[in-house]
Formats: structure tokens, sequence, C-alpha cells
């Protein structure tokens, strides 16, 4: 009893401090609000023209940033579908097993009926014992989250959470509306930052009188130090956001620009790259009303990806057209997606055909119709 409560008290200290760097971020977000509404726009401002256009511009751009940064905290990480679990006899079976070839043939037997491409390094199939599963295509085992994550990209501190599939286009947009809140006060701010710099400065006297126009000394300060903190952050996000924006369109995350993955054929860092404008969509949707707002419009279910393939692999057969497709097939009932997408979600997809249940080894071995740019690995 006494270890098991001793772990709970670490996991419960560690929770806590886990969020602290959202707390910072939280309150450096409230005190830029302050010191901008009430320092810059209230107290300093004289013109009320001005003033009511960088109040509206503002509190449109807050409101979408703190949206953003909330769907990004606040967004649970999606798991594997219960598919890509080992069933009870499966582990009883697995754990029978010696380690090593006679295991692998056995996660290679249940990889068939699952919708998984890619390979470890060495060519196995990639199996979590933490979670008892065998990985969909782009999820890892989150070490801090200890849990598998669909389409993991990376575990980020600033928000607490695992960025994947499921909150990817939010910490997207809290990245872009972040950095565009940082430029809008850096440049609305600008010009009382050389205020007071000029006013206490060595300036000629007839200068100082006619540029010295900040209240006091608390408005000084904030204006000053609201300048500083703003640019510097708009350093660091333009940086981490053209980063992300160059994975986007290369249809990578953070873990498979670090490491690219591995197909049957070998690694393959452009796999899953369908082209920048399916990339984008399969981020953002289809739909363009959708693309700034922080809700959910990526396609696909997070299981199954369609890849292009650059090196084709020796086992696959070829059609007549030389583009390797595959027409898998998974127990009835589970099909994948997991839900139903609309229909403008599926053309991103359409080259992929459906699952659907079908015992014949004629109707497995059939090949679906593929579109050139869209192709998916076929296990053998």
């Amino acid at each position: 009893m006494a270890p098991s409560g001793s772990r709970s008290i670490k996991r419960g200290c560690q929770r806590v401090l886990y969020w602290i760097p959202v707390l910072f971020i939280a309150l450096i977000v409230a005190w830029s609000y302050y010191a901008y509404v009430l320092q810059l726009c209230v107290e300093s401002i004289e013109d009320i023209g001005e003033k009511i256009v960088y109040l509206l511009v503002y509190h449109v751009i807050f409101i979408m940033f703190v949206w953003a940064y909330w769907q990004t905290i606040f967004t649970q990480p999606m798991n594997p579908l219960k598919e890509f679990h080992l069933s009870y006899a499966d582990k009883e079976l697995l754990e029978r097993e010696d380690r090593g070839e006679s295991q692998q043939e056995i996660l290679r037997r249940i990889a068939k009926e699952l919708p998984i491409y890619t390979r470890t390094n060495s060519g196995a199939i990639r199996f979590c014992d933490r979670c008892q599963l065998l990985k969909p295509d782009r999820s890892h085992h989150c070490s801090v989250c200890d849990k598998c994550i669909l389409k993991m990209d990376h575990h980020c501190p600033w928000v607490n959470n695992c960025v994947g599939f499921s909150n990817y286009k939010f910490f997207m947009l809290f990245l872009a509306f972040s950095l565009l809140y940082c430029l809008f006060i850096s440049a609305t701010d600008l010009q009382y930052f050389i205020k007071f710099w000029t006013a206490e400065g060595k300036a000629h006297d007839r200068w100082k009188e006619y540029l010295n126009g900040l209240p006091d000394t608390q408005a000084k300060f904030h204006i000053m130090f609201l300048f500083f903190a703003a640019s510097m952050f708009s350093v660091s996000l333009a940086a981490l956001f053209a980063y992300h924006c160059w994975l986007v369109c290369k249809n990578r995350s953070t873990l498979e620009a670090v490491r690219a993955p591995v197909f049957r054929h070998g690694t393959d860092k452009n796999g899953f790259s369908l082209g920048f404008s399916k990339n984008f969509r399969q981020v953002f949707g289809d739909e363009m009303i959708y693309w700034p707002l922080p809700v959910f419009s990526s396609l696909g279910d997070g299981c199954s990806f369609p890849t292009c393939l650059v090196n084709q692999d020796p086992e696959q057969p070829c059609s007549p057209s030389g583009i390797i497709t595959a027409n898998k097939v998974v127990a009835e009932g589970h099909q994948f997606p997991s839900k139903p997408l609309r229909e403008s979600q599926s053309r991103l997809l359409v080259s992929t055909p459906s699952w659907t249940e079908n015992n014949s080894a004629e109707d497995k071995d059939k090949k679906g119709t593929s579109n050139p740019g869209m192709t998916i690995e076929n296990e053998a």
C-alpha cells in the first residue's frame, strides 16, 4: 500500500507541476490585456478614433487567440481504436511465445486485418508494450500522457497536452493568432514606446515638449515592457510557426521530420505527402469557412492515411498503370473511419477503397481504383 500511495502522490505532484507553464502563459496574457487596454488605449491614447480602432481589432485577435489556445489545451488527444488492441486470446498467445520471430508472426497475422503499413527500423510490426496494441501509422506512445496518440506531433509543455490528430489544427491556429497578437501589439505600441524614450532622453527641449505625451510613470513602464515582451515573443513564434507551416506543406509531424517513417520498401520521408493542396486540406479540411476557426475540420479518422510511394515495394503487385493499390478488409462493423466523413472530406481519401467484410480470397486480392497521385501500400 505504501509504495502505491507514494506513486499516487508523485503523479499528483507531477500533474500540478505540468500546469505551471500554462499558468505562466495565462498570467502573461492577462497582464498584456491590462497593459494594452487600460494603460495604453484608455490612459495614454487621446485620439478617440484611434482608440476605438485599436480596441476593436485587438479584441478580435485576442478572442481568436484565447479560443485557439483553449482548444489546444483541453481537446483530448485521440487514442487508437479498439481494433488495434490485442484481444485476450492474442495477449495470452503472445505471452506464451518466446520473444523474437514467433511473436512477430503473431503480430503480422493480426496486422493483416488492419490498415498498418509502417514498420520499425528493423522492419518489424510497430507494437506498444505499455498499451498492448499495434500502433496505427503515424501514432506514437507519449511518455508524459502514458498512452498512444494518433498522429502524434509532440508533447507541448506550454499547453500541457499532446499535439496530435485531434488538436493539431488548433495548435497551428494558436501559433498563428499568438503571432498576430504579438505583432499587432508591437506595431501599435511602437510610437508610444519611441515617445517614452525620446521624452526621457537628451533630446532638444522643444522635442521634449512636443513628444512628452505619456501621462505617468506607471503607464510608461507598462508600455515599454509590453513592447519588449511582444517583440521577443514575435521572433520565437514566427520561427516556430514557419517551421510548422513547412511541416503541414510536407505532410510531416515533428517526429517524422526527425525520423522518417519506415515502410515495407524502406525509409521514405515523403511517404505521406500528397501535394501541397491535399496536405493542407488534410489538416484544415475542405471547407474554407472553417480554416481560421478553432473547430475540428481535419480529414480522416487518424488511424489510416493515404500514402504516396516514392520507391516501389518489390513485393507489391503492380497495376497496368504502374500504381500500387490496396483493398484491405476488416471485420464487419469495424470500418474505418470510425465516424462517417462529410462528402467534402471523403474526396481527399477517394483513392482509398472502403474496407468491407469479405471472406473470399478473390475479393481480398481485388484491387480498387486509384488516383495516380495517391496510393496505398499493400501488405503481403
